[in-house]
């Protein structure tokens, strides 16, 4: 469904993605890993426009997208949740939900099916998301990212600053709409068990390259300790 050949990306003076190469099949669930600063939240913001690239190609469906906008981007069916959450702190949760609208296939079908996974947000709708717990506020993201009906969700680190029982429910709504739904996911995640939990696959990054990928339980010890372990 994804594919990324050989692309490139600069800050400046820094290259940041080095010729990196990235497959992403349909209906699995893709774990991009690696350490801090390797360039895993830059690959992501690249897919969905956010950043200029310099060279190479991004294959969404077959089309090259790499030139597109990022709301057309979003209109193809691509949904993305980013690190930190970004929510809209002073709107509420309707608002919240309703932003991504204008680039949404469906309207506001998918909001019964939104409302089905995450009860509290329509318990909620009238409150403000700054006023939401950080659990809530995740919630609230993938909530706005599914409005779209993506046949890609991407996720950036959806389990950072999340109490544990929360990232349990985050990980069972992943493998239900990857399993069961059929939704293809390309993941950022830096914890290993729950990796291990919900992805088909993974690709390791490295100085912004790829390193390794393969299926997760080829996640071995010898590439933890190699490219994982701080």
């Amino acid at each position: 469904m994804l594919n990324i050949h050989e692309l490139n990306q600069f800050y400046g003076e820094s290259h940041t993605l080095w010729d990196l190469e990235l497959s992403v099949t349909e209906g699995q669930c893709t774990c991009l890993m690696g350490r801090n600063g390797v360039g895993k939240t830059t690959l992501l913001q690249c897919i969905m426009g956010l950043l200029p690239t310099t060279s190479g190609r991004i294959e969404f469906k077959g089309q090259d997208i790499r030139r597109l906008n990022a709301e057309k981007r979003a209109s193809l069916g691509i949904g993305y949740v980013p690190q930190g959450r970004q929510i809209f702190p002073l709107l509420t949760v309707e608002e919240n939900l309703r932003i991504g609208l204008p680039a949404s296939r469906d309207g506001l079908k998918q909001l019964p099916f939104v409302f089905e996974l995450f009860p509290v947000l329509k318990d909620m709708l009238s409150r403000r998301g700054g006023d939401l717990s950080g659990g809530q506020q995740q919630q609230l993201a993938i909530g706005r990212a599914l409005i779209l009906n993506p046949s890609l969700l991407i996720l950036d680190e959806p389990t950072e600053g999340i109490q544990p029982n929360i990232v349990q429910e985050i990980g069972d709504i992943i493998r239900k709409l990857n399993k069961d739904i059929g939704l293809t996911v390309l993941l950022v995640e830096q914890k290993l068990p729950f990796a291990r939990r919900v992805a088909d696959r993974f690709c390791i990054l490295d100085r912004g390259k790829q390193v390794a990928a393969d299926n997760i339980d080829q996640l071995n010890d010898d590439l933890v300790t190699q490219y994982l372990t701080v």
